[in-house]
């Protein structure tokens, strides 16, 4: 059986060490995003991959395996934009930001953990192109969400929903790595 864990950590590592060196270079501009403006930067990179993968071709440089880093880093940045509250111009300490990432991607990785227990991890069984349509899909939710402002009445909130996008951007990054995709 596959380390789970172990690639799991290991995709993060990849993700967050070039969060923190764009942190570094560029500090926190991300905190004038809205959670709209997160939204539409996931999407765009969710629809970069599947347009990828339908057409089996890509004349930009940036490959679907970095395509899905950035969407999990945009997923973190939504998660700390719902926690540190309304989008303003505001630098915050590198040294702040690696713990943020930190909590951010622990509580996405023990949802994880219990969700394969609960489904056998059956999500290395799916595609590629799965994973993407699934983005998309909790990225069309988050969008109803938000024309709802911000209210379900029996589903998940939009913190749930950027869990999820973290997540199916590991198993696509594991599933790559294994040579799967």
């Amino acid at each position: 059986m596959k380390d789970t864990n172990q690639q799991y950590d290991k995709a993060i590592e990849q993700c967050r060490d070039i969060f923190i060196k764009k942190t570094r270079d560029y500090g926190t501009a991300w905190r004038v995003l809205r959670t709209i403006s997160v939204v539409d930067q996931i999407f765009i990179k969710a629809l970069r991959i599947r347009t990828i993968q339908d057409l089996h071709t890509q004349k930009v440089g940036d490959d679907i395996p970095s395509e899905f880093k950035g969407i999990l880093n945009y997923a973190v940045i939504g998660l700390m934009q719902l926690e540190l509250g309304q989008s303003m111009v505001e630098e915050l300490a590198v040294e702040k930001v690696e713990v943020l990432y930190q909590q951010k991607v622990n509580f996405a990785k023990n949802t994880m953990l219990d969700k394969n227990h609960d489904y056998g991890e059956a999500w290395r069984e799916m595609s590629q192109q799965s994973f993407a349509d699934l983005i998309l899909m909790k990225l069309m939710r988050i969008k109803q969400i938000l024309s709802n402002d911000g209210i379900t009445l029996i589903s998940e909130g939009i913190d749930a929903n950027y869990v999820d996008i973290i997540n199916y951007s590991v198993f696509a990054l594991i599933l790559i790595e294994e040579g799967k995709h």
